[in-house]
């Protein structure tokens, strides 16, 4: 399960990574779990937390950018398989402060005498996810 701070409580979320829409690193409300803050504090501990970054090149700017999104999105689902009983994913990063945004960079290449563009996405800040342990 993976859990988001929406306010007063944490909230179970998908993954909502989609290079099409205004913020790519998405993560949509389910509305399957949800935990006031001190409740979710009294009941879990700080177990790890993993920074997670991702890069992707190519010739079209669409499919890298989602090529990107697709590489961050499998690291957060092998963090979701490697829990274990009483754990649970929560996304630390904070919206409206350092939360995670695609990067461009487009660089000009010659390719059998034909002007291209190449298309390099990155990920910053970087996607922190913290697994935390039931206390109880």
């Amino acid at each position: 399960m993976i859990l988001r701070r929406y306010g007063t409580s944490y909230q179970s979320v998908d993954l909502n990574f989609d290079s099409k829409a205004l913020n790519e690193v998405g993560f949509r409300r389910n509305h399957e779990h949800s935990f006031a803050v001190d409740d979710f504090d009294a009941s879990y501990a700080l177990g790890t937390t993993h920074e997670l970054e991702a890069e992707a090149e190519g010739d079209v700017q669409d499919h890298t950018e989602q090529q990107l999104l697709d590489r961050l999105q499998e690291q957060i689902e092998a963090l979701v398989a490697g829990l274990g009983d009483g754990e649970v994913l929560v996304v630390e990063n904070e919206q409206g402060h350092d939360y995670p945004k695609t990067r461009q960079q487009t660089a000009n290449v010659i390719i059998e005498g034909e002007n291209r563009l190449h298309f390099t996405y990155t990920i910053a800040p970087l996607l922190r996810i913290a697994v935390y342990r039931s206390i109880e």
